[in-house]
């Protein structure tokens, strides 16, 4: 956690119906440890989020993205994406996704309240994605991870395709990184964060809107459109 996050310990007992009204209150579920029993609810004084009017491209990614390095897929291994997301990295040796993480939000991707973005590579192997809530025009990233060089970044740019094509007005990153910072990531305050939530959530979208197949030059182009 950080300096700048209020958060209280709960018991075991949250349940996928409390998990969606928390986030429809500005508050996020984490756990300390892989291994934790308990999860903490976390509510930021700051928030970071990335502006869908004004996300960034940067031009060797949008090259990258007219090349097509990898087949790009949404909602096809979700489950393997968050145990992707929540497997040890370089530099990290623990995760705050526990299993109580991986059994709620598998459920509300059940439901139709949690999405993933998946990359493959040319061996058929899931090499990079993200997932995340979605709620009304709100999506509210979790994670993302890549085992080859701009995977995650490039399923990034599907999401944000994809969000801006169907009507989303909000991109919830949590916090900022300054991997997100080279794509407009900001961070605002808490009551700021809220008002945005309020207009999300009162905003109807569509996830599926997106043509398909989903090509690189789709995604440039919603990505650059204006809003």
């Amino acid at each position: 956690m950080t300096e700048d996050s209020e958060e209280t310990e709960h018991t075991p007992e949250i349940n996928a119906d409390l998990l969606l009204k928390a986030y429809m209150c500005g508050v996020f579920p984490m756990a300390e440890t892989r291994e934790s029993k308990s999860l903490h609810w976390v509510d930021p004084k700051k928030r970071g989020i990335i502006p869908l009017d004004r996300f960034h491209l940067p031009s060797r990614l949008k090259k990258r993205l007219l090349q097509r390095p990898f087949k790009v897929t949404f909602d096809t291994a979700f489950t393997k994406v968050m145990r992707a997301c929540a497997a040890p990295r370089a530099q990290q040796d623990d995760t705050w996704i526990n299993d109580q993480i991986l059994e709620l939000y598998e459920e509300l991707f059940e439901r139709g309240f949690a999405h993933s973005i998946e990359c493959w590579n040319d061996n058929g192997d899931l090499v990079g994605g993200l997932y995340g809530v979605s709620i009304a025009g709100g999506f509210f990233g979790e994670s993302m991870f890549h085992t080859e060089t701009d995977a995650s970044k490039i399923a990034l740019c599907h999401l944000v395709a994809r969000l801006k094509y169907g009507g989303f007005t909000l991109l919830d990153t949590q916090f900022v990184t300054d991997h997100l910072m080279q794509f407009g990531a900001v961070e605002i305050q808490r009551k700021d964060y809220h008002n945005m939530l309020d207009i999300a959530l009162d905003r109807k979208s569509d996830f599926y809107s997106l043509p398909s197949p989903c090509t690189g030059e789709l995604v440039v182009q919603a990505i650059t459109q204006t809003s």
